[in-house]
């Protein structure tokens, strides 16, 4: 019995799988955003969760013994301290979660034996800690702010606007890598591309969602596709040091939970603080 081979795009990916997971993940936080803004605290919580136990999963098959309980629990207390104290709860939980992953690699071991490989755990530890709750918690206190579902869905959409137009830019006029020895899928081309259509959404969503002036939507948008770019990146660079090819495996077409995240997580920052400076 012949079997049909699962047919890829250019990016390497399932493209019918990945547009339908898309197109639902995308109706869930629309819905969640019109119906009970709040509940976007939940989405992140849950979804941080998952992204750190893939990418501790990953990290300990690589070789890294990271702390991965002060990780796991602590991620989801500088998230949840956002909501009543703001970014003053935020930095309290990080440095709260640092320091007893310090205290953790120390002792983990007994107190009859000696940490191995102490201050390498401990380092991607820390990294992991900015890189996915710190983050993330800017991504949820959005909710928080004047017009904050608003702001919320402008970050989605922006960054999707990103990634359709490097993808489309990419796939037709992609010629010239941008970071081979990073990402060689990645194009000049598809770059031009992700700041042609992520900045117009942007100067959208400034207008029709945020009800704001057109060149703040103009000041966010090539700013929050530069950072979108690079956190794809790092995501790469991470992988391609790792050997492997996604996070995870939870969603078909597109990786892991992680591998959606690479993007918004910087993007969160940015529109946390673009918004927040200039409205």
């Amino acid at each position: 019995m012949s079997t049909q081979p699962q047919k890829t795009s250019r990016a390497g990916r399932d493209l019918p799988a990945a547009i339908g997971v898309g197109v639902s993940l995308g109706a869930g936080i629309i819905a969640i955003l019109v119906f009970e803004p709040r509940i976007w605290y939940g989405v992140v919580s849950v979804a941080l969760a998952i992204a750190t136990w893939e990418i501790s999963k990953r990290l300990r098959d690589g070789g890294f013994r990271i702390a991965f309980w002060p990780l796991l629990i602590g991620g989801q207390a500088i998230i949840w301290s956002g909501w009543p104290w703001g970014t003053t709860g935020i930095l309290a939980a990080t440095v709260t979660t640092v320091l007893v992953s310090m205290v953790w690699k120390l002792l983990a071991q007994g107190l009859s034996s000696a940490p191995e490989d102490y201050l390498r755990g401990l380092a991607v530890t820390v990294l992991v800690v900015a890189w996915l709750p710190l983050l993330a918690a800017f991504g949820a206190l959005i909710v928080t702010q004047t017009d904050g579902a608003a702001r919320v869905a402008t970050l989605v959409l922006v960054v999707v606007c990103s990634d359709v137009g490097g993808y489309g830019a990419g796939v037709l006029f992609g010629k010239h890598p941008m970071a081979p020895a990073i990402s060689p899928k990645k194009s000049w081309e598809g770059l031009i591309g992700s700041l042609t259509v992520g900045t117009v959404g942007a100067v959208c969503c400034a207008l029709f969602l945020l009800d704001t002036h057109w060149w703040i939507g103009a000041v966010l948008g090539p700013v929050l596709v530069i950072c979108a770019t690079l956190g794809d990146l790092v995501e790469s660079q991470v992988k391609r040091d790792l050997g492997i090819k996604d996070m995870g495996t939870l969603l078909p077409g597109h990786g892991g939970i992680m591998d959606r995240l690479d993007s918004l997580l910087p993007s969160a920052f940015v529109v946390w603080g673009v918004l927040t400076a200039l409205l």
